[in-house]
This record gives structure tokens, C-alpha cells and sequence, in this order.
């Protein structure tokens, strides 16, 4: 199999080169990093080429990745004292750097050759946009505006793009890593009004501690 993928890999970067940013095969899986103008012609030879055959597309995805690689501890020693976000920060940073902060993430799957095949489009505009490939696969519709909605991903093209998780008057993108823990909004039923308003959230944010809970006789009240 790990010879099949490699062979298949090499033909991948033979056909797409010249459109791809990268590729790698890693844990039985390649994927090919690609921008937003590459994307159509790309998924459409990968659709209907004979020797690729991706018929299927499975999902769309959108990645957010500011901050990604940095870390408040290191993990790989152990510690009697438990870890700690308020003297650890900042440990290390992988040494990627990725070409845009988002990115969609295509999964197809030819059924003819039993292949699977993952595609990353970088977004670099802000704000982020890529074409839509609903017109290659039409199932690629609902995920489109999932990763809109979550993301705020705009897919060029959509026939229909509008939120299809949070409601219509849901203000920013919940899946993005600056979005606040807490919302921007919160709705209520107004009695006076007699309907269900949006009005400043009222959670307060809190960082939690974990609370370790020993039982032995420090702490044992001497009643037994």
C-alpha cells in the first residue's frame, strides 16, 4: 500500500505541480496545499481525469490557524506539581509558517480506484475568499456554508451562501480563534415586547484551575 501511495503521490506532483504550494504523504494520507486561483481547474482535472476518478467529495472544511504551534507548556516531561497557564507560557512554537491564517480543506474519495485525496486551499484575502466548487460537487453546498458560517470563509460563487449553524442575526464567526469564549450577544424573550431580543452578553469570562482533592489525614477533620 505505502508503495501504491508513493507511486501515486509522484503522479500527483508530475500532473499538479506547477499549481501546488506543497505535497506530502504522511500517516497513509497525502495532501496537496494549493491557492485559491489553481483550485477549479485542479478539482475539476481531478474529477474527471480517468486516472484520478475523485467523483465523490466527502467534506469541506475550514482551518483557522493563528497562534497555531504555540503552546503554554511542554508535555513531554512528567511533574509532581501539575502544569501551570500562569508561569509557563510561550514554551515553544513549531517552526511552520503557513502561507494564510485560514484555509479550506476538501476530502474526496474515488470510489473507481478506492482513493482518498486531501486538498488545502489557502485563503490569503482577507477577508478570506475562495472559489466555490459547488458546480464540481454539488454536495460541496451545505459545507460551504458550514465553513462560512464558522469560519467566515466567502466561497466565490456560491449560489447561496448565509449561515446554516447560528442564527441569522449571530454576529462574528464562532470558530475563529479570536472569537470571545463567552459571544458577542446573548437573546432573551423581552415580556414587554413580547418577542426574543439580542442584547450585550452578560457572561462574565473566567479562567478555571483544577481543583485537586486528596484524601488523606491533612485534610480529614479527625471524626471518624
Amino acid at each position: 500500500m505505502t508503495e501504491a501511495l508513493d507511486t501515486f503521490h509522484a503522479r500527483l506532483r508530475e500532473r499538479f505541480g506547477s499549481a501546488l504550494l506543497s505535497s506530502k504523504l504522511d500517516r497513509g494520507q497525502i495532501t496537496l496545499e494549493l491557492t485559491p486561483a489553481h483550485l477549479l481547474e485542479t478539482c475539476l482535472a481531478l474529477r474527471d481525469e480517468a486516472e484520478f476518478g475523485f467523483e465523490q467529495l466527502s467534506d469541506v472544511c475550514g482551518m483557522d490557524y493563528a497562534d497555531y504551534g504555540l503552546a503554554d507548556w511542554e508535555t513531554e516531561d512528567t511533574t509532581r506539581t501539575g502544569f501551570s497557564r500562569g508561569v509557563s507560557r510561550g514554551a515553544y512554537r513549531e517552526g511552520r509558517q503557513w502561507p494564510a491564517r485560514f484555509a479550506a480543506v476538501y476530502h474526496l474519495l474515488s470510489v473507481t480506484h478506492n482513493r482518498r485525496l486531501r486538498l488545502r486551499c489557502f485563503a490569503t484575502d482577507d477577508p478570506p475568499r475562495v472559489p466555490s466548487v459547488v458546480e464540481i460537487w454539488a454536495g460541496a453546498n451545505w459545507f460551504e456554508r458550514e465553513a462560512f458560517d464558522l469560519f467566515g470563509i466567502m466561497f466565490e460563487g456560491h449560489p447561496d451562501l448565509r449561515r446554516i449553524l447560528t442564527d441569522y442575526g449571530f454576529i462574528g464567526h464562532p470558530f475563529r480563534k479570536d472569537f470571545p469564549l463567552q459571544g458577542n450577544v446573548e437573546v432573551r424573550y423581552d415580556p414587554d415586547k413580547k418577542r426574543v431580543i439580542y442584547q450585550p452578553v452578560t457572561i462574565e469570562n473566567r479562567v478555571l484551575v483544577p481543583k485537586v482533592i486528596r484524601h488523606d489525614n491533612r485534610y480529614e477533620s479527625g471524626e471518624r
